[in-house]
């Protein structure tokens, strides 16, 4: 009922939202008399607030058309190179008409990163995406809103995740591979990877894990205390809810992205209510860049997705309350999670001081768990005065973090090229 509530007030907000966009644009209009009205600049920028805190989000794009690799301009074309229900695998194909930036390019790299299916959509990932792409070939898993995917598509668990990763690797090949995984996914990418070596199959050539909850236990977050504080039972009748008609998913049962979005504003009311503040004011000032950083992180921040109910209460389970990665006893369909059968993966772990998400030393916890893996072949960064979002966006990613991950990769892609 309450999704149903949810886009009964969604549909109210509509029209009265198109309103206040049209209103703001005739007070900044010079054409309009209104334009000239005293106080024109403050009523425009209460409109347009308006606009934004009631207007619906939609997915928004990579729209990444061009990096600067080995001094030049390299195009970008997006593509889908495998599609399943409810994830599809991107590349982002780089183009060059030289042949000695071609033989560059050709040399560099992959790396598949693996998103997370925690809320907000891949895009997320957009800063991440693009530096990765100045010096290698890269691949995004773009995970699909649970509220698009029909029913008859059958139910998503977080071993179908683990199942995804596995499908993606081995389509891209693992030999020359090397796995990026952001927060949430860094248990089912290990446990992908931890699989496949327990089987006797190649494995990545390194695997960076950045954010995660290996081992929540660990220095345990508001986030982590919720999910240990609640049972099961409660999670799953009170934030589990059914996709309404007008969805391609109707009857799915679901994790409404409404109410993990409220779930993050929850976290730091006071913050968001200033920043929305400081835009109102940008507005009035004609501060058009401070205004424009503004729009661009709330277009990204307050687009959120449905996730499947049996994906999110077997991480809420698995991950959060009964640890069974990092006690050892988690089996996918009867096959146990090894993380010590990983032998040749090379593994570097990132970590944000400041960090409110996954706490000190919960990503850290891989080292212990991967004890197959030589201590020589394993490395951690602790992001000084970085906080979640800071370990894979902005400046200290790009200046600090990625050049650490750039050389981390670039060693083991160039031990594997001189076998």
């Amino acid at each position: 009922m309450l999704y149903q509530l949810h886009e009964f007030q969604r549909s109210i907000l509509h029209p009265l939202t198109a309103w206040a966009q049209a209103t703001a644009k005739t007070f900044t209009n010079p054409l309009s008399p209104l334009s000239l009205v005293p106080g024109a600049p403050r009523l425009a920028a209460g409109y347009e607030l308006l606009y934004r805190l009631g207007k619906e989000y939609e997915k928004p794009a990579f729209d990444i058309k061009s990096v600067r690799s080995n001094g030049r301009d390299i195009p970008i074309v997006e593509q889908t190179v495998l599609e399943k229900p409810f994830c599809k695998l991107v590349r982002f194909k780089r183009y060059a008409d030289d042949p000695e930036t071609i033989k560059l390019l050709k040399d560099e790299p992959v790396v598949l990163v693996a998103a997370p299916l925690s809320g907000h959509h891949a895009t997320l990932l957009r800063d991440t995406v693009r530096t990765l792409l100045q010096d290698h070939k890269v691949y995004v898993t773009d995970w699909i809103d649970a509220r698009m995917v029909p029913v008859e598509e059958g139910a998503f668990h977080l071993s179908d995740y683990i199942y995804y990763i596995q499908e993606f690797i081995r389509h891209i090949g693992a030999e020359n591979l090397h796995v990026i995984s952001v927060c949430q996914p860094t248990v089912p990418v290990l446990a992908a990877i931890s699989l496949m070596a327990s089987a006797g199959e190649k494995t990545p050539r390194t695997m960076t894990m950045m954010g995660g909850p290996i081992d929540a236990r660990k220095s345990p977050t508001a986030v982590n205390s919720l999910a240990t504080n609640k049972s099961f039972e409660w999670f799953e009748n009170n934030v589990i809810y059914t996709v309404p008609a007008n969805y391609p998913g109707h009857g799915r049962r679901v994790y409404p992205g409404f109410l993990q979005h409220a779930g993050f504003v929850a976290m730091n009311p006071d913050r968001h209510l200033s920043s929305h503040y400081d835009f109102y004011l940008s507005l009035v000032e004609g501060d058009a860049d401070d205004a424009e950083a503004h729009v661009r992180f709330y277009d990204e921040y307050n687009a959120v997705l449905d996730m499947a109910a049996e994906y999110y209460l077997d991480t809420i389970r698995e991950v959060f309350q009964e640890f069974r990665l990092a006690n050892g006893t988690w089996a996918i369909d009867g096959n146990p999670v090894r993380p010590q059968d990983i032998k040749s993966t090379a593994l570097m772990t990132v970590e944000g001081e400041l960090d409110d998400i996954s706490g000190a030393g919960q990503t850290a916890a891989a080292h212990d768990l991967c004890a197959g893996i030589p201590k020589i072949r394993k490395q951690h960064l602790n992001a000084a005065h970085c906080g979640h979002y800071g370990i894979f966006s902005g400046r200290r990613w790009r200046e600090e973090i990625y050049p650490q991950l750039r050389d981390f990769i670039r060693k083991y892609h160039q031990a594997s090229a001189t076998r």
